[in-house]
């Protein structure tokens, strides 16, 4: 028998039941309300899988500070939005997120050469090299090769103007050219 919303099944009750560790109001809960908060996390993070993620941490975290919602401040669907609207906000502004998003990006073809197996930085003495660069052009040449940062990125993270930024990368990208010169 799937758990409906029936007369006997008030937001009230609801939350009587839950707020006593009910589990099986969970089940309820998550019956009542899932397909909207999923609509709501989709339209933030965009893509099913990380949506899916996100609503299931969400309800994980509903179930674990539920005796912190308090009734009198606002109904518990509003609660329960929030609680998912932030964690999907704050899985986007995740490093780990923005950085598989770029990876998504990349074409298959792409991936396959540059990955794990193909292009390592170190066969060719990138790494070396870098150590010789002065250290702001060395932070801005770690953070946009190694680290996968646009300039944008680096400037907002570091509170750094952008046009320092694309300065300190020019300057060592050309300085990382005329090591490589000396090298041959």
């Amino acid at each position: 028998m799937q758990n409906q919303p029936t007369k006997n099944n008030t937001e009230e009750e609801l939350v009587a039941r839950l707020r006593s560790q009910d589990t099986s109001a969970v089940s309820v809960l998550y019956d009542m309300y899932s397909p909207t908060l999923f609509g709501v996390v989709l339209q933030i993070v965009k893509e099913e899988e990380t949506a899916e993620d996100v609503l299931q941490e969400a309800f994980v975290k509903i179930w674990s500070s539920f005796q912190s919602y308090d009734s009198s401040k606002g109904r518990l669907f509003t609660w329960m939005i929030n609680i998912c609207r932030n964690l999907a906000i704050d899985k986007i502004r995740s490093k780990q997120y923005r950085v598989s998003q770029k990876t998504n990006e990349m074409p298959a073809s792409l991936r396959a050469t540059y990955g794990s197996d193909g292009f390592k930085p170190e066969h060719i003495g990138l790494r070396e090299v870098t150590e010789k660069l002065n250290p702001d052009q060395k932070q801005i040449i770690d953070l946009m090769y190694f680290e996968g940062l646009t300039q944008s990125e680096i400037a907002e993270e570091f509170n750094i103007p952008l046009g320092t930024v694309k300065t300190r990368a020019r300057s060592a990208i050309k300085t990382l050219g005329k090591l490589f010169r000396e090298r041959e």
